[in-house]
């Protein structure tokens, strides 16, 4: 009802499990797809890992009530845009949603870090300097591509800070930091932010909890 309500949204479809929600994403080609994590028959991570697949996905847009976000940062990692508490007011549903649609994050980055920060895996002991060193020759292949300003950029990202507070660090201008943001992510072929702060942990940019 809140979003038939509102004069450029109308819902296309309805599903009541996962597998329903893929096909019906196939038959009704919407722009945003609003998804669930536990479902019958298809979590909401296969789901959105399979939707993503498609030729000119969808965005998708997580529901989760926090407490349970190994699910979302796998969903996040499947290619979901972002994530919404199931708590969220109408309108913080209808920002969230325009925010995907215009190709944004729908949360804030530093609720993407922490969620991060607590579900990146850790390896036992035995095998952490030898994971490391294959950490650190994959991130330099990686992140070939950037220059130094574009790295510095994609940490602070990572960091959790906005374009504002990134230009303020960096003595830039706003402007600036959006134009290397849209670099980073042709280049590292990313897909919005939530995928930037992703990179930036998985490269070693941004460091793990027990790293500091």
């Amino acid at each position: 009802m809140v979003l038939d309500a509102q004069p450029d949204m109308t819902v296309v479809g309805e599903a009541g499990d996962g597998l329903a929600g893929v096909e019906g994403v196939a038959a009704t080609r919407p722009d945003v797809v609003l998804m669930d994590i536990r479902m019958p028959r298809l979590d909401g991570v296969e789901a959105t890992r399979r939707i993503q697949e498609t030729e000119d996905p969808p965005k998708v847009l997580v529901l989760t009530t926090f407490d349970l976000d190994e699910y979302a940062f796998a969903a996040l990692k499947a290619g979901a845009a972002g994530f919404l508490l199931k708590d969220a007011g109408p309108a913080e549903l209808l920002a969230a949603i325009k925010a995907v649609h215009a190709g944004d994050a729908a949360m804030a980055p530093s609720t993407t870090r922490r969620m991060l920060e607590r579900f990146v895996p850790q390896l036992p002991d035995g095998e952490l300097e030898m994971a490391q060193a294959a950490e650190r020759r994959a991130a330099a292949a990686r992140l070939a591509p950037l220059t130094d300003r574009e790295r510095e950029v994609l940490e602070a990202v990572g960091r959790g800070l906005t374009n504002s507070e990134i230009a303020a660090e960096l003595y830039l201008a706003e402007a600036t930091v959006k134009t290397h943001i849209g670099r980073v992510l042709h280049k590292l072929d990313l897909r919005d932010r939530v995928q930037m702060v992703i990179t930036a942990y998985e490269t070693g940019l941004v460091g793990r909890p027990d790293q500091g």
